[in-house]
């Protein structure tokens, strides 16, 4: 078991992403700073003006992207770094209505077997 450990410990690569993470741990929190920013110039714009900046809403939808990007790597879902590792990401743009957009049902990769959950009715 030592062994395992001695030869994790001395992997580069594993060394390497911790530095990455710990640079996007500083982008990650001036992206939080901008959104905080971005959330309450939105609003302050659809009290004053009645509706939201348009470019500042496709600003923050990269931005959003960009952040889920940023946690896919943290999480190690992914091994691609984010920007500026690669290019911003565009994102798409939101529904108007979100109440109209349709989300798939959620399904949890156990819930292929139906045993597990009439076991739990079951008690």
């Amino acid at each position: 078991m030592d062994n395992g450990i001695s030869a994790n410990v001395k992997h580069g690569d594993t060394w390497l992403r911790g530095l990455y993470m710990l640079l996007f741990v500083m982008i990650y929190s001036l992206a939080e700073i901008v959104v905080t920013a971005v959330v309450i110039f939105q609003f302050v714009s659809k009290v004053i003006t009645g509706g939201v900046n348009e470019r500042l809403l496709a600003f923050g939808q990269h931005l959003s992207t960009y952040i889920y990007q940023t946690m896919l790597f943290f999480t190690f879902n992914s091994e691609e770094k984010p920007f500026p590792f690669r290019p911003w990401p565009q994102g798409s743009t939101p529904a108007t209505n979100p109440a109209e957009t349709e989300l798939p049902p959620f399904t949890s990769p156990e819930s292929s077997s139906d045993s597990k959950a009439s076991d739990l009715t079951a008690h």
